[in-house]
C-alpha cells in the first residue's frame, strides 16, 4: 500500500506539469493569433478607432510610405490575417512564427522609435514570439545548422 501511495504522488506531479506546460503555449498561441489577426483584418476593414490623440510625424511618415507603395501594406496584413489564422488553428505553427519574426521586429522597433505608446503591446508581442520560438526549438534546429546533413 505504502508503495502505491509513493508511486501516486510523483505520477500526480507530472501530470499537473505537463498540463501546465501543454496549456501555457496553447494560450501564448492563442494570444499572438488573435492580436495578428485582428490587428491584420483591421488594415483592410477599419473597425479600431484611430489614436484620438497626436500622433509622431515620423510615425505618419512611415504609415504613408508603406501605403504609397501600392502593395507592402496589403502584403503586411495579409501576413498578419495569414498568421493569425494559422496560430489560432494550431496548424503550421513553425512556419507562422518564421514568416511573422521579421514583422515582430519591425512593430517593436517602430514602436520603440518612432510611437513610444504602443511599446507595452510591442514587447508582450515580442515576448511571446521568443517563448514560442523556444517551445518549438526542436523543428527550428535543423534550419539552423551550419552544414546541414
Amino acid at each position: 500500500m505504502e508503495n502505491l501511495v509513493s508511486f501516486a504522488v510523483p505520477v500526480r506531479a507530472r501530470s499537473v506539469g505537463s498540463t501546465i506546460a501543454r496549456i501555457v503555449p496553447a494560450a501564448v498561441r492563442i494570444v499572438m493569433g488573435l492580436i495578428f489577426f485582428v490587428f491584420g483584418l483591421n488594415g483592410f476593414l477599419n473597425f479600431i478607432p484611430p489614436p484620438s490623440g497626436p500622433v509622431p510625424e515620423g510615425a505618419i511618415a512611415f504609415g504613408m510610405a508603406l501605403m504609397k507603395t501600392g502593395y507592402l501594406f496589403q502584403l503586411l496584413k495579409g501576413t498578419e490575417v495569414l498568421v493569425g489564422a494559422l496560430l489560432l488553428a494550431n496548424r503550421f505553427v513553425p512556419l507562422a512564427l518564421a514568416l511573422i519574426a521579421p514583422v515582430v521586429v519591425n512593430i517593436f522597433a517602430f514602436h520603440a522609435f518612432l510611437e513610444p505608446s504602443g511599446l507595452v503591446l510591442a514587447a508582450v508581442i515580442v515576448a511571446a514570439e521568443v517563448y514560442l520560438a523556444w517551445t518549438y526549438r526542436g523543428v527550428f534546429r535543423p534550419m539552423l545548422r551550419a552544414r546541414p546533413a
